[in-house]
Order: C-alpha cells, then structure tokens, then sequence
C-alpha cells in the first residue's frame, strides 16, 4: 500500500479531544517535544504555553534536526514510552533543509505514532508533507505552546460556564422542590391542626368526666376514711390503756431485777477479792519453794564440778611430778621440756579458773 492510500485510511486524532480528556479524568498531559542538537527555542514554547504549564508534563529529546535517520531514530525511541503528544519542534532555517521532512521513510514512521503528533517546524509558506500527515500543525513553537494554552482556557471556560449552567438548573429544581415541599407541609401542618383541635376537644371532654368521677370517688373514700378513725380512735383508746399497764408492770419487774443484779455484782466482786489475795499467797510461796531448790541444785552442780577439778588438778600434779623427775634425770630430752612447760600452763589456767 501506497503513503498517500495509507495516509488516506489512518483516522486523525483531535488535539483538542485528548487535551479534554486529560483534565476531566485529572491526569497530567505528557508531551515529547523533539529539537535540534543546539535549538534555543525551547524558551518560545514555554512562554507561548505561558501559565498552563501546569496541566502538561513536558519532556525534552534533541537529534540532528536536518537528518531523517536521527529523526527517525529519536521518534522509535520516543513513541515507546507512551506519550500522549509527540512534536517536532525547529525554530527556522533556509528551504532546503526543509526537505528532510518530506522523507518517505520518516513519514511512514509519523503516521503510525500512536500518540497525537505535531509538526512546528518554523516555516509559514511551505508545507512539508510531515505538516500534511500530524494530526495538528503549528508555524513556530511559540504558536505552538499559545495553541496549547488555548485551548486549555477555552475547556476552561466551558468548564465554567457549564457549572454555572448546572448551578442555575439545580437552583431551578431546588426551588421547584422546595415551593412543593413548602406546599405539602401546610397541608399536613393544616390537616395536623385540625386533628389537635379535634383531640383538644376530646380530651377536655374526658377530663371533665374523669374530674366528675373522681369527685364521686373521692366523697365516697372520705365518708370510709371518716369511719375508719373513729373506729380506729375508740380501738386505740383500749390499745393505749392495755399498753401503758404493761408497761407498768414491766418497769416493776425491771427493777427488781437490778436491785438483784447489783446485789449479787457485789457478792461477786467480793468473792474474787478473796480468791485473789489467795492466788497472790499461793504464789509468793510457790517463789519460796522455787528459790530453795534452785539453790540446793546450783550447789549441787557446783559440788560436782569442783571434785571433778579437782581430781584432773591431782592428776596434773602427779604428772607434772613424773615430768620434773624425768627432766631431772635427762636434761637434754628438750620435747619433755616443752611438754611440761605446757602441762604447767594449763594446770596454772584451771586453777586460776577453778578459784
């Protein structure tokens, strides 16, 4: 198939419609913009998209502008990565370098780009054939970002006049609504009052009645109440009576009965007095008996201990005796010496212990 069939069979994309699409759905824009190795036009784009940069995610790719290869070689690399917008940008130059856009090879590539492509390719009288193939075509990249800036504000201003359009539809539905709602409830507050004044009616109705029965009721429980005291009046006179002889003879028996009590306190008191000094008696001799024995066992021990002492001085004494006679007779057995030596210590320890 031929460039011009397939050029003829590919459905253009609106610049326009994508840019709507972007902003309703609150995405960012992403543009691919393709210079030259050393364009400075960059800064026209910018100021010609001037304050809506903010709704567009630019991107900046540079090759050799006058070379379809590069240029080929750039959009391949550039139309992978998902843009929405791919543009070649150039700020100008002389006519002959304008046929580098009009390379077969480079158009087929453009019109297969899946993105929206557009050509700003700084010339105003020729028409190159890749200004024929984008989908939108700017003389110079300063009309190429004030195009951008456009048509953001014109979807601006359709945004806003459209609120304001609904605003005023809804104001309209909104007072519909209320004037019904508003006629409705007078009905029912009308249909309400005409209820109340019905029950207010009833219900003075049965308050009388019930007012009219209560008085008959109340009558009758006074003429029982009447009877009930004086019938309670003459009971109680009997109760009073029979009460206040009880309680007489109950004051009488009490106080027999603490007469009795504090005799026989007394009678108590006195008999554990005795009981006490005696217990005091008993114990002062038990203490006596105590001492005497302790003594006599204290002596005892003390009896005891002495003979036994004694018997071990006897000893010592015999032996201490043996050993000055044995030393006498070998003076130089020196172990014998130390022997006695310590045998007299111990004897001078015990005695001095023992008395």
């Amino acid at each position: 198939m031929s460039l011009s069939r397939r050029s003829l069979g590919r459905v253009l994309r609106d610049l326009e419609t994508v840019i709507r699409e972007k902003i309703l759905k609150d995405e960012p824009i992403r543009i691919a913009n393709i210079y030259g190795n050393n364009a400075i036009v960059q800064r026209d784009f910018a100021e010609g998209l001037d304050v809506s940069q903010k709704y567009f995610q630019v991107s900046e790719y540079t090759c050799s502008i006058t070379s379809s290869t590069s240029i080929v070689s750039k959009l391949e690399e550039v139309s992978a990565l998902g843009y929405d917008i791919i543009a070649l940008v150039r700020g100008g130059g002389d006519k002959q370098s304008m046929e580098t856009f009009n390379d077969l090879q480079l158009s087929e590539l453009f019109i297969t780009i899946e993105a929206v492509t557009v050509t700003a390719i700084g010339h105003t009288v020729d028409e190159t054939l890749l200004d024929k193939l984008a989908d939108k075509r700017f003389h110079l990249p300063h009309d190429y970002g004030a195009g951008l800036h456009s048509i953001v504000e014109k979807l601006s201003h359709e945004k806003s006049n459209s609120r304001a359009l609904l605003i005023d539809e809804v104001k309209k539905d909104v007072g519909k609504q209320f004037a019904e709602q508003v006629l409705t409830l007078e009905k029912q507050l009308k249909t309400k009052n005409d209820e109340f004044t019905e029950a207010q009616k009833n219900f003075k109705e049965q308050a009388e009645n019930q007012v009219k029965i209560f008085t008959e009721q109340l009558k009758v429980r006074n003429e029982e109440v009447e009877k009930l005291k004086k019938d309670l009046t003459e009971k109680h006179g009997q109760q009073v009576k029979t009460l206040t002889d009880q309680l007489s003879k109950r004051n009488e028996e009490f106080q027999k009965f603490q007469e009795s009590s504090a005799k026989q306190l007394q009678e108590t008191q006195k008999s554990f007095s005795e009981q006490q000094k005696q217990r005091q008696q008993e114990m002062e001799s038990y203490k006596k008996e105590l001492n005497v024995l302790h003594e006599k066992n204290l002596q005892s021990v003390i009896n005891e201990k002495t003979a036994s002492l004694k018997a071990a001085v006897e000893s010592l004494q015999q032996e201490n005796v043996r050993l000055n006679t044995e030393v006498k007779n070998s003076k130089t057995d020196y172990i014998k010496i130390v022997i006695a030596a310590v045998i007299a210590l111990v004897t001078g320890f015990l005695l001095a212990k023992l008395f």
